[in-house]
């Protein structure tokens, strides 16, 4: 019994030493055929490609079911282009926030440049976003949340506190649209 075991035991190793010889996951062929061949041009000592694309075609204005359809379809249109320049806004202030706050060097100082900041924007932009409805407001948390890639909580969060950015969390979860 022990010397069949041993035996099997043998047998498996030779085929783990012998298997990773036999097997080839991808060949590199320097001559392959296959690929799509252009032509290209040569600027400033680069080689760019030269491809020729189909011509398409763009119809005008998205067709809806109904009326109303149409009118939530323009409202939304309404509101975005109302929302988006304070998104785009709020993409560049995040980022230099951000590089303003890596210089900061203890605690204490970074709530001081938050606080500034946040003074900052409120005179700057206070009553215009006051000024926003529910949904203006709605779309342009959704629209921050993709120009800076964070959501408005973990925002608030990384600036403000975990206790503030709850407090707005909670807050805006009972004031949904």
């Amino acid at each position: 019994m022990c010397g069949k075991i041993i035996q099997v035991k043998t047998f498996l190793s030779g085929i783990l030493i012998v298997l990773p010889c036999l097997v080839f996951s991808q060949i590199i062929n320097p001559h392959d055929e296959e690929g799509y061949h252009c032509s290209a041009i040569i600027v400033q000592g680069d080689t760019v490609p030269v491809m020729y694309l189909d011509q398409i075609y763009i119809w005008g204005s998205k067709s809806f079911r109904n009326s109303a359809d149409a009118r939530k379809w323009d409202r939304l249109v309404r509101n975005v282009k109302v929302a988006y320049p304070y998104a785009k806004l709020a993409g560049i202030k995040f980022e230099e926030y951000n590089k303003k706050i890596e210089t900061a060097t203890s605690d204490r100082q970074r709530k001081q440049m938050m606080k500034q900041a946040e003074d900052e924007l409120q005179a700057q932009f206070g009553e215009e976003l006051k000024a926003l409805t529910f949904t203006q407001g709605h779309i342009l948390l959704k629209l921050i949340d993709r120009q800076t890639a964070n959501t408005s909580y973990d925002i608030v969060r990384e600036f403000r506190g975990r206790f503030v950015a709850f407090f707005w969390q909670g807050l805006g979860k009972t004031v949904r649209v």
